[in-house]
């Protein structure tokens, strides 16, 4: 959020996606585009084009890079990165399938040669042997290892397809980082959003045919809708409520009340309602067609995180009054 607000200000002049869909994955659309449209240089560093791509700054550039499936074949002899899982668990990965292009470089590859024309030359820094790192991924894991908590041996435990199990001192030893080396544990009131009258609490959410940002089709198995994703899930008693209709066509406009007590609206328009059990006040749709309902100041206390899953919006009859 903070990068979003920095290009916004002109504090930030310059963007580098490495691979992924910002625009998309980012809440607030029309202030997000805006942002990075006010940067000198946008740089993405892609394997497919998505909408990012037609967001740029001044100037923009286009590094297309190999897959993860891709065969990556440097330094004479084929390489092969790692990957971490949400459990913790690394294991290596090498492609097998021909690149697009043989002029294909890696994300390694770009980055190494950028690292050595940035780095190139400048007294008192010290300098790594960029090229050397380029043409055998096992040195850039020997770095790893020196410096990263249970890495060790990095390159035999991951070989032949081993699986390197990070350190958990609450699974391995029941040992806690704590004062005494116990667990703690924190009771916290339970707080509950407050939803004006007429008004739903909205989150977001992610269809079957979908991973990410990339969208694969228009159904939805997990929740029996087909041939569009342009629909708000709602409950059949608040939508009687609310004076609608089942598959009537309206607008969702997010309401937020800012620190200064302002309230800020964001509009997402066309959308299909579609009577379903979720539970009375609340709905669902997907994203990123409702990114633009979250604005970007809206966040979780501590984290930061986008308010994704709680954003109190009306339901409005097209061509009704704002």
């Amino acid at each position: 959020m903070n990068a979003i607000r920095a290009m916004r200000d002109g504090r930030s002049r310059f963007f580098m996606g490495m691979g992924g869909n910002f625009v998309s994955a980012t809440p607030d659309t029309a202030v997000t585009e805006a942002a990075l449209r006010r940067c000198e240089l946008t740089v993405q560093v892609s394997t497919k084009l998505n909408r990012s791509h037609v967001v740029t700054g001044r100037r923009a550039i286009i590094l297309p890079t190999l897959g993860r499936t891709d065969r990556d074949r440097r330094g004479g002899r084929e390489q092969r990165v790692t990957v971490e899982d949400s459990m913790g668990a690394v294991h290596s990965s090498r492609g097998r399938l021909a690149p697009p292009s043989e002029d294909l470089l890696s994300e390694v590859a770009i980055v190494a040669r950028l690292c050595a024309l940035i780095f190139a030359g400048r007294d008192g820094v010290p300098q790594a042997d960029w090229a050397q790192l380029e043409g055998d991924y096992a040195l850039i894991r020997s770095h790893i290892e020196r410096v990263v908590p249970g890495f060790d041996d990095f390159e035999r435990r991951v070989d032949k397809g081993r699986t390197l199990h990070l350190p958990n001192g609450p699974r391995d030893s029941r040992s806690f980082a704590t004062s005494d080396g116990k667990a703690h544990f924190t009771a916290n009131t339970l707080e509950y959003p407050r939803i004006p009258e007429g008004r739903i609490l909205l989150q977001t959410l992610r269809s079957h045919d979908q991973y990410n940002t990339t969208i694969y089709g228009k159904d939805d198995r997990y929740r029996g809708i087909h041939g569009g994703r342009r629909v708000v899930m709602v409950n059949a008693d608040d939508i009687r409520e609310l004076g609608f209709a089942e598959d009537e066509i309206i607008d969702l406009v997010s309401e937020w009340r800012a620190p200064d007590g302002h309230v800020e609206e964001r509009r997402a328009e066309e959308f299909r309602i579609v009577a379903y059990s979720t539970p009375r006040g609340n709905a669902a749709a997907y994203y990123p067609e409702t990114n633009v309902l979250v604005p970007l100041d809206s966040v979780a206390d501590v984290s930061g995180t986008p308010t994704s899953k709680s954003v109190v919006v009306r339901l409005e009859h097209r061509g009704a009054p704002a």
